[in-house]
């Protein structure tokens, strides 16, 4: 095999890796910006491949390969490498990407599809001995292996998407370039100064990446972002003003330290104060803690597990002190125990039996969110439930999205019993008000409630809630009342994301 062609063949194997990181850095940036990563992911991947069978057509009427083969590299390192910063910015300033998002897939595609058709005619044309198609192909497709398993282990957790869109970038154009320097018997000078160009704005791009996330985050947040990192799992973002924080997820907010107390004790205390003798405690999600320092007020509860996702998140929360002074130190407490894992997973192995269970789970805006407030997730969730336990989840706004709220009342009250066969579990939805997102629902569910009159043991020192806070809590208006026909939610049909989809584009498009 002469260098030429043991190049080409490296060089497909670097392209596909290139496209594919694209078509991922597409998806992932829209997912966090739009939500819903399964559409999200669905919409990115059937453009780019679409695109892909566009390009390939296209190749045949480019009249010399070798040097569309270096200007498609060019242009993918142009177009790819500024795909990340592009849309990260237009978002800053418009609040929407699709444009730019699509406009961009469908160049990349165009391009990346031109590729394999390219190489394997510059193969044929520098006589590549006993030239066979398939070689080329096997290059590409373990590319495209190669770039699925380091995008999620490999470059989510180290660089920012905008420095791995620009990273990409350069690395097309060096295969441009050394495409150039291999056979510059062939190609004209004239790409030489393009490709040296582009190449000297990408790297400048590059070493002020950093500086870039910061300009995006300060259009983003109002506030002074103290802490961005993108995970295998999330994007996170603290900001700061004065000794006010906020923690964001994927640009959701979570947590604003001025209420999120009222949020936290109304989350907790009802289901803890109406359990006799809560001793084991567990919480789902809430990795920031505050759920937990709230269970830990009552002094009979002797172990709790907090089961969060993305260990970054606990990590941070219980080891950065300006956190952990917001969960009173929480997640360090001895009867605490972290379990860092997906909740649907952990529940299905889980064995152990909790007198209360609390989700802290984010709204159910994808179908990956959905599952976890579905009717099967409840029921292995129940069977974790002590006789006389009950669980309580937060379940949206019944105000913004009211159908959404429902829903997952519903869902809790299709749950089978795990102590009364034939039965289901009972239900008791209540609400309360938050500055910061509005009015916010929640709803408590056991094989058997107590009374709705009946007042909790509430801990001494809360800030927001009280017996009669907790009996006002219970009562909606008129036009929150609960239909007379809901659907459960099930990991089959997720009419639940469509609810809370369509209440809050109703409130906010």
């Amino acid at each position: 095999m002469t260098p030429k062609v043991a190049w080409l063949l490296a060089a497909t194997f670097i392209v596909a890796v290139a496209g594919l990181i694209y078509e991922l850095i597409a998806a992932t940036i829209s997912s966090y910006l739009l939500g819903d990563s399964i559409r999200q992911f669905s919409f990115v991947i059937g453009v780019f491949l679409s695109a892909m069978g566009v390009g390939a057509w296209a190749s045949r009427f480019v009249g010399d390969a070798l040097s569309g083969f270096v200007r498609a590299q060019i242009a993918l390192g142009a177009i790819g490498g500024a795909l990340g910063p592009v849309l990260f910015f237009t978002y800053a300033i418009y609040g929407s990407v699709g444009l730019p998002l699509y406009g961009g897939l469908v160049a990349i595609g165009v391009l990346s599809g031109m590729e394999i058709p390219l190489i394997s005619r510059v193969m044929k044309e520098i006589g590549a001995a006993e030239f066979r198609f398939e070689n080329v192909l096997t290059a590409d497709y373990i590319g495209a292996l190669a770039a699925s398993l380091a995008f999620p282990l490999l470059i989510v957790p180290n660089l920012p998407l905008m420095s791995a869109s620009l990273a990409f970038g350069i690395l097309n154009l060096l295969v441009a370039g050394f495409s150039l320097y291999l056979f510059s018997e062939r190609l004209p000078r004239q790409l030489w100064w393009a490709w040296g160009g582009l190449l000297l704005a990408a790297l400048v791009a590059f070493g002020m990446s950093e500086r870039m996330v910061s300009a995006v985050d300060a259009r983003l947040f109002q506030d002074e972002v103290i802490f961005s990192e993108t995970t295998a799992y999330q994007s996170i973002v603290i900001t700061r003003f004065d000794d006010r924080y906020r923690l964001f997820l994927d640009h959701s907010i979570q947590f604003d330290s001025l209420d999120e107390h009222r949020y936290h004790e109304a989350l907790v205390h009802p289901a803890m104060g109406l359990v006799p003798d809560a001793r084991r405690v567990l919480v789902l999600g809430g990795g920031d803690g505050m759920a937990v320092r709230e269970v830990l007020r009552h002094e009979g509860v002797t172990h709790v597990t907090l089961v969060d996702l993305d260990p970054r998140v606990t990590e941070l929360f219980a080891e950065n002190p300006a956190l952990v002074s917001l969960n009173a130190g929480a997640l360090t407490d001895p009867r605490v125990e972290i379990i860092n894992a997906d909740a649907w997973v952990w529940a299905a192995e889980a064995e152990e039996v909790y007198d209360v269970i609390i989700a802290d789970l984010p709204d159910p805006k994808s179908i990956a969110l959905s599952k976890l407030y579905s009717v099967e997730f409840y029921a292995m969730i129940a069977e974790r439930l002590s006789g006389h336990g009950l669980f309580v989840t937060q379940a949206g706004s019944p105000t913004f999205a009211t159908d959404a709220f429902w829903i997952t009342e519903a869902t809790l009250a299709a749950t089978r019993s795990p102590t009364a066969p034939g039965e289901t579990l009972e239900t008791l939805a209540y609400q309360t008000y938050l500055p910061s997102f509005g009015n916010w629902g929640f709803v408590m569910a056991g094989p058997a409630l107590p009374a709705p009159d009946r007042a909790p043991d509430l801990p001494e020192g809360l800030r927001y809630m009280t017996a009669d806070l907790w009996q006002a809590s219970q009562a909606f208006g008129a036009d929150q009342a609960r239909p007379d026909e809901v659907p459960v939610n099930t990991i089959q049909g997720h009419p639940l994301v469509a609810a809370y989809q369509r209440g809050w584009d109703y409130w906010f498009r």
